[in-house]
């Protein structure tokens, strides 16, 4: 089905003299310039009941009225794949996802990934770009995920993910003995030579925050809760491995299970079985795009997770 958008507003005092596409932007600041332009273009956004170009300037009491039908862009196949639905409203539905669910239709994964069980769960969100997945966790982090339902929520969310006001915070497990918590900034672009790894880069890459908090330290590993000021893929994962401390499970960045001197059979039996990197995306928080009101999500810690902490806690004694 398609999403339709019936508005109406008139040019301000303000306003008057800018251009058409300049004053849509403020008229109707819930959809992207890109997105008014091809309205205009196609004739769905008209003044005075007329088409006009995007640079003609307009006067105060012009009227504009947007008539719009959004055909639904998504080609990839519903799926009746069971969502663990935290949150769910007009506009917002916030996910928690498992382990080992693709976020994303890409080589290899044409299916069974969480945009087809979007479309499955609600036809209506093919309408928006991508299903409404404005951010991504890697197929194997868990946690929450906010999800778009409509073109005016995708877009408030997409500028309060550039303002950097939405809070993503993750616990992980990793590798080492941290003193405390502390900040990486360091930038993050393709690995220059494994394409399918990230890297911290001092040329051409974008930069890339993580706020860490020490959770628990046990012998050899430590619990901690990190914050993405930045959201670059891979980036808890790259930054810890960079300051020497990468995440138990995670083969891309960590290599082989480190396995501690005298460490029992359990422990060694535990690290080698841990098939994904040890990160749950714990808490999010963000302002509503329909009330404009800050509203936060939180989810315990997955079982998998749960045991691992148990079991460094018992070799801890």
């Amino acid at each position: 089905m398609a999403e339709t958008i019936e508005l109406e507003s008139a040019v301000t005092e303000e306003l008057s003299g800018s251009r058409f596409d300049q004053i849509a932007a403020q008229l109707f600041p819930d959809y992207s310039r890109a997105r008014l332009q091809l309205w205009i273009k196609s004739g769905e956004l008209t003044v005075n009941g007329e088409t006009k170009k995007t640079r003609e300037k307009l006067l105060s009491g012009d009227l504009l009225v947007l008539k719009a039908e959004v055909e639904n862009e998504e080609r990839w196949e519903a799926e009746d794949i069971d969502l663990d639905i935290v949150y769910e409203d007009e506009a917002l539905l916030v996910i928690n996802k498992p382990a080992g669910l693709v976020v994303h239709p890409a080589a290899g994964h044409a299916s069974g990934t969480l945009l087809n069980a979007l479309l499955a769960h609600d036809p209506n969100i093919a309408s928006v770009p991508r299903a409404g997945i404005v951010h991504r966790l890697d197929k194997d982090t868990s946690g929450l995920m906010v999800v778009a339902k409509t073109l005016a929520a995708q877009n408030h969310l997409v500028n309060q993910l550039q303002a950097r006001t939405v809070s993503r915070e993750y616990e992980a497990v990793v590798f080492g003995s941290m003193t405390g918590g502390g900040k990486v900034e360091a930038d993050i672009g393709r690995h220059p030579k494994q394409r399918v790894k990230m890297a911290v880069v001092t040329l051409g890459g974008k930069e890339a925050i993580t706020h860490y908090r020490l959770l628990k330290r046990f012998a050899n590993h430590c619990h901690i809760r990190c914050m993405l000021e930045t959201g670059r893929t891979h980036q808890i994962r790259v930054h810890m491995a960079h300051i020497k401390h990468p995440l138990v499970g995670d083969p891309l960045y960590a290599g082989r299970p480190r396995l501690p001197k005298g460490a029992s059979e359990d422990l060694i039996n535990g690290l080698r079985g841990f098939s994904r990197q040890a990160l749950h995306a714990r808490r999010l928080s963000l302002v509503h795009p329909l009330t404009d009101e800050e509203i936060s999500w939180e989810v315990p810690l997955v079982e998998d997770m749960v045991e691992l902490l148990a079991l460094l806690e018992r070799e801890d004694v």
